[in-house]
């Protein structure tokens, strides 16, 4: 199957809203990442991670409701394992982890995308490139399509942000299982762990739900293995800024 664009709708209620259909014949054939050369490989990836970035950053948004709020306003958070232990001693998934983290990262997510929707609003070709509009091409008919573009983008982000919660939990729990867990305001060093479980719960449920949106387009899928390849690069590099500027107590 391939997804054809046929065209942005110029009435209310969402101006430059980008409809598209599933089919083989009619309409302009999407091909939003062409890399000719160099420049252009290197556009497609600094597109993906903007693409992407409001659903990686679902993990700041954890750590804003999670931790900094509750320590700045004296608020008790809930932890998700509720203190219990797994069988081999070890609590199931531990403080770093609590119900306000995972939907507060995934309402940022939304927040994030949504915004990126009001910012770039009908930007899909390539020539737009990186700021795409992450509510552009979305078939008719599908369970996250609305007449607002800007729903689409709240909830995409907010399912995408979600899946970056759970996936960084199921990344805790392992961890927890082969004995690194946290202690304090440490955290277990474990670069891999820390990274891919929760971007692979991100593109796996891209791949899953949304792929036929400009997520998971096939001109934009070998970059969006280029983006998994780089996320513990990305993460590292991060952490080092933020231990730098007194957000972290240690640089992983």
């Amino acid at each position: 199957m391939t997804l054809r664009v046929v065209g942005r709708t110029s009435t209310p209620p969402c101006p430059g809203y980008v409809q598209a259909h599933v089919g083989e014949s009619g309409g302009m054939e999407a091909n939003i990442f062409p890399a000719e050369d160099l420049n252009g490989m290197a556009l497609n990836v600094v597109s993906v991670i903007i693409l992407y970035g409001p659903a990686y950053l679902a993990n700041t948004g954890a750590m804003l409701f999670g931790k900094w709020i509750p320590d700045l306003s004296g608020f008790q958070n809930h932890k998700i394992d509720a203190g219990r232990t797994w069988s081999d001693g070890n609590r199931v998934l531990g403080d770093g982890k609590s119900w306000e983290g995972l939907f507060g990262g995934a309402l940022v997510s939304a927040g994030l995308m949504t915004l990126a929707h009001t910012l770039w609003k009908g930007h899909y070709s390539a020539s737009e490139r990186p700021f795409l509009d992450p509510s552009s091409l979305i078939p008719e008919g599908a369970w996250y399509h609305f007449d607002e573009g800007w729903a689409s983008a709240f909830l995409i982000g907010f399912v995408l942000g979600l899946a970056c919660m759970i996936g960084d939990s199921a990344g805790s729990f392992i961890k927890r299982r082969r004995g690194l867990k946290r202690e304090g305001e440490i955290s277990s060093r474990a670069p891999l762990l820390d990274t891919l479980p929760f971007a692979l719960g991100i593109l796996g449920t891209t791949a899953l739900l949304f792929h036929e949106t400009i997520f998971f387009q096939p001109s934009i899928r070998p970059y969006v293995v280029a983006l998994l390849i780089l996320t513990p690069v990305m993460h590292r590099a991060t952490n080092i800024l933020g231990y730098k500027l007194g957000l972290k107590s240690v640089p992983y």
